[in-house]
């Protein structure tokens, strides 16, 4: 994990404490790094409640409430799916915001539209639920710790 990740990680803790706010995550494509990143915050069970890996498509339904049909008609990997996955881990803990990734890491699986690197992003304070669609470049490794950095970043956005 980089310094980078790190500080972000302990910006966003100090955000959450100074405003009272838990926070939940709801991962697929990054398998649990965000949260790995936020406790390797010391305190931060003052701010974090816990995080879903929803790596499969089965998982995001039965964990998050993700409608199956949603994802049968968009894929997994849309801001629509990583919205419901924010909104569904909100219903499901008891946060006060949460965050969701999902996307193609590679090195295989693109499909028409949606190339190896494509994440898309949810975050999700009370009933607003903002979303985002990138394409990142890089080996496995790199589109993970790039995903791992950008919804630490979304999320400081939205608590500040």
């Amino acid at each position: 994990m980089t310094n980078d990740i790190l500080d972000l990680s302990a910006r966003v803790g100090r955000a959450l404490q100074a405003k009272g706010l838990l926070l939940v995550t709801a991962e697929s494509c990054t398998g649990g790094g965000v949260a790995q990143a936020v406790t390797e915050v010391a305190g931060s069970t003052g701010w974090f409640d816990c995080g879903f890996v929803t790596y499969s498509n089965a998982s995001k339904t039965e964990l998050l409430d993700v409608s199956a049909a949603l994802m049968a008609q968009l894929g997994s990997v849309s801001e629509e799916v990583a919205a419901a996955m924010a909104s569904g881990a909100l219903a499901n803990s008891n946060a006060h915001v949460a965050l969701s990734t999902t996307g193609i890491a590679g090195p295989s699986g693109a499909v028409p539209g949606k190339p190896v690197g494509t994440v898309c992003f949810g975050w999700a304070r009370g009933d607003t639920v903002q979303t985002e669609r990138l394409v990142f470049a890089g080996d496995r490794h790199a589109v993970r710790e790039q995903t791992v950095a950008h919804a630490l970043q979304g999320l400081l956005r939205i608590i500040e």
